[in-house]
């Protein structure tokens, strides 16, 4: 049985972004499993936004380092072809005079507090920036011209590639059954092409960490919940790369639009999706409903829309937690092992510097941020990361 010194489960962009920090950071044998490609799962359905802009404070620092690596990618991992597509176009965010506008204008206030550049504008300056909308409601607009979005399978391969050639080997199509154990503690993995030894296993599993529950009889509260998305399309108000992503905390269904394509707009909601039964990660059917629903919140938005065309729609899957944030950090129950799930939609934002936080963790390394915010023990304590506007994917 080959030995490791550390075993990754999952090549998604957070499995991917391990392993290159377990290599960045000294560890000389590595393995990487995932059940089908690299980035192949969930990480391929990302909508892709970039931004630091979060009620939780702890969000916010880890989104912080996160984009320090997105805004010079190539020289964060040391290949000149690496690439992640990221679009700097800045994020809009906006809230009427209700519930929403205390919440805005704290993680506005805190996000300054922590040295991001973040700007208050009017309804003038921001029609400047995103012309197709109508912000005649807005009480408060921030924007976070450090920001936009980028291409989450691009930074997975990217980042795979990047720890092969640092030594990392990276096995696709291997399914993993089980962990081993030895007095208590991790001795490594079962798998569809035999076992693996390790004294450290990282699990990355994302959606299938039901499977991990499983193996290990701790409870890992989680609910794969099914989201839609549309790109729309519309002639008469193109939505140009120029423009800023945009998150309307004023509708009902806390419409996040970006540009697709440099003339489309992509728009889902920021809320919650359809719970589905774990594991299940397949694509499902967008109702007709929904995209009328949606595109009347887009319309009372962006009034030139009201006569847009569906272009295209698809679904990803969120692993979701009760708070809507994950747990990050060793499973205190089994010695030896690690995980990071629950991301709940911002899983691709915060890889980066969640890579490293739990590649630290792995090779016991003081983190760069403390992961006692995330363990896994907050949900029995009630210590929840709950964001201040409510369940959703901006906390």
């Amino acid at each position: 049985m080959k030995s490791y010194d550390v075993i990754v489960i999952g090549a998604g962009v957070v499995g991917s972004s391990v392993a290159f920090h377990l290599a960045a950071l000294g560890a000389r044998d590595v393995l990487v499993l995932d059940r089908a490609a690299i980035g192949a799962g969930t990480t391929a359905q990302s909508s892709g936004i970039l931004r630091t802009h979060y009620s939780v404070r702890e969000n916010v620092e880890l989104a912080r380092r996160s984009w320090s690596a997105f805004n010079d990618f190539a020289a964060y991992v040391g290949d000149d072809d690496a690439a992640s597509g990221l679009v700097r176009c800045g994020y809009l965010i906006a809230a009427a005079d209700d519930d929403k506008r205390a919440p805005l204008a704290d993680a506005l206030a805190q996000q300054r507090a922590l040295g991001i550049p973040v700007h208050e504008l009017d309804a003038a300056q921001a029609r400047e920036l995103l012309p197709i909308a109508d912000f005649g409601d807005a009480a408060l607009i921030g924007f976070e011209p450090e920001a936009g979005f980028a291409d989450a399978y691009l930074v997975a391969t990217s980042f795979a590639r990047a720890a092969r050639r640092r030594g990392v080997t990276i096995r696709e199509n291997v399914a993993v059954h089980g962990l081993l154990m030895r007095n208590g503690r991790v001795a490594g993995v079962a798998t569809s092409e035999g076992d693996y030894a390790s004294a450290v296993v990282v699990s990355t599993q994302n959606i299938w960490t039901a499977e991990l529950a499983a193996w290990t009889g701790v409870a890992m509260p989680l609910a794969p919940e099914r989201h839609a998305v549309l790109a729309l399309a519309c002639a008469a108000a193109p939505y140009a790369y120029a423009m800023p992503v945009f998150k309307d905390l004023a509708s009902p269904g806390m419409l996040y639009c970006r540009s697709y394509g440099g003339n489309q707009m992509l728009a889902s909601e920021g809320t919650s999706g359809e719970t589905l039964a774990p594991g299940e990660a397949e694509q499902g059917d967008v109702p007709l409903d929904y995209v009328a629903d949606v595109g009347a919140q887009v319309a009372a938005r962006f009034p030139a829309y009201a006569e847009a065309g569906l272009a295209a729609s698809w679904t990803g899957v969120y692993d979701v937690t009760p708070d809507w944030n994950p747990v990050l950090g060793r499973i205190a129950q089994v010695e030896g092992l690690v995980a990071g799930f629950g991301f709940s939609g911002h899983g691709f934002k915060l890889s980066p510097a969640v890579g490293r936080v739990l590649a630290q963790e792995a090779l016991g390394l003081a983190p760069d941020v403390s992961l006692a915010p995330y363990a896994l023990s907050r949900f029995e304590r009630g210590a929840l990361l709950t964001g201040r506007y409510g369940r959703g994917a901006v906390s």
